[in-house]
């Protein structure tokens, strides 16, 4: 419910009340029992409410029969997020993956002929890219779907030729994920010296961000920042970003960004797991990363790395602890530093030049047509220059 709260205040609702009731199965009609509609209905007179918001995903005909008998518009937690992602989109990318989440929720709540997807009524769960004059007909939701499936195939298209030119220039990709507000945003910024937009509010990264981030002479990484998760994101959201998430099915690792002073840690590295399997990143290899160690008791240090005994326990936002993960990042992508001595002709200037690039050259001396370097390289670039060790 708490988080229920922090999602309606980042769609810019002031939460006023709030009601919860345990049933063993949830009412057919309303979702909550019919006493507990009137009880809705009286506290929603008494605060002045003018939305009703509920945790749980509504069926077309519970959010029918709800806002008839509160006489309130009635969202579920799926237009909730879809709201806040409307919000929060900025690229033509993020846009389209918006619409095509919203557009699929919408389809089977369709009631009754004319309804159109438009602003009229304002407010939360009425805005996003696709909220325009567009005629709402099952037959028109449908080609518009298929339009915006693909144009979201090219931008996949496009994301993959990106990707295939970053792999090539054999730089690790390292993607930054975890739970929604675990402070992946402010981690990217330390490590990269990047200006990406910092808030304690959820969801304000959706757009991935690609950014290098050096990690000592000849150790660089690229970093990308990706949407955070959440308990019960919903599945139309996740199969509309797909897109997006291929970043980290892709990265060469990843890092688990988890809030160390949450209460409900274990639940939301949970979350963030199933979310993972689910875009086929579960196996993939990744890194625990136990941020915001300064809100977090000293005494408190210990247990959480008792509880995950490789994962590193920093603070982006003071820095404390980021040269350890550094040390870690490296040690994981083969880029501790070996040294070497290379022998090239003096005339393969290509060769050379990748040596510079990939390391730190010590020495360098000529003799002859035959260039002898003694150089610092990252243990993954080793066997480039088998060929060459002398």
């Amino acid at each position: 419910m708490a988080e229920l709260g922090l999602l309606a205040r980042a769609a810019g609702a002031t939460v006023v009340g709030s009601l919860i009731q345990e049933r063993k199965r949830p009412d057919p009609a309303t979702l909550i029992g019919r006493g507990k509609v009137e009880d809705v209905a009286r506290l929603s007179e008494e605060k002045g409410a003018d939305v009703l918001l509920f945790d749980e995903d509504l069926s077309p005909a519970q959010q029918r029969n709800l806002e008839q008998a509160v006489g309130r518009k009635t969202l579920d937690r799926t237009q909730l997020i879809l709201d806040i992602f409307a919000r929060r989109a900025r690229s033509r990318e993020g846009r389209l993956q918006v619409e095509l989440a919203q557009l699929d929720y919408l389809l089977p709540r369709l009631t009754g002929k004319g309804v159109m997807l438009s602003r009229l009524g304002g407010g939360i769960g009425t805005r996003g890219p696709g909220e325009t004059k567009l005629e709402t007909d099952r037959r028109r939701i449908r080609q518009r779907i298929r339009a915006v499936r693909r144009e979201i195939d090219k931008v996949r298209r496009d994301r993959h030729t990106r990707r295939e030119a970053r792999q090539r220039s054999e730089t690790p990709i390292v993607a930054l994920v975890g739970y929604t507000n675990a402070g992946k945003s402010t981690l990217f910024n330390a490590l990269t010296r990047a200006g990406a937009a910092v808030s304690d509010q959820l969801f304000m990264t959706l757009d991935p961000l690609v950014r290098r981030a050096r990690l000592g002479s000849g150790r660089d990484v690229l970093l990308v920042d990706t949407v955070g998760f959440i308990q019960k994101l919903p599945h139309s959201l996740v199969a509309a970003f797909r897109a997006t998430l291929e970043e980290v099915v892709e990265a060469d690792l990843m890092l688990h960004v988890l809030d160390a002073s949450a209460e409900d840690l274990d639940q939301r590295e949970a979350a963030v797991n199933v979310v993972l399997e689910e875009i086929g990143a579960g196996k993939r290899p990744r890194i625990e990363v136990l941020n915001k160690r300064d809100e977090v008791a000293p005494a408190r240090h210990g247990v959480l790395l008792a509880s995950r005994p490789d994962a590193v326990l920093l603070s982006a936002r003071t820095g404390e602890g980021l040269e350890s993960l550094a040390g870690v990042l490296a040690a994981r992508l083969d880029l501790v530093p070996r040294t070497v001595r290379l022998r090239f002709d003096a005339a393969d200037a290509r060769g050379i030049a990748g040596v510079y690039t990939a390391g730190k050259v010590v020495s360098h001396e000529v003799h002859g047509d035959e260039v002898r370097i003694r150089a610092e390289i990252p243990a993954r670039f080793v066997d480039r220059y088998r060929g060459h060790l002398c």
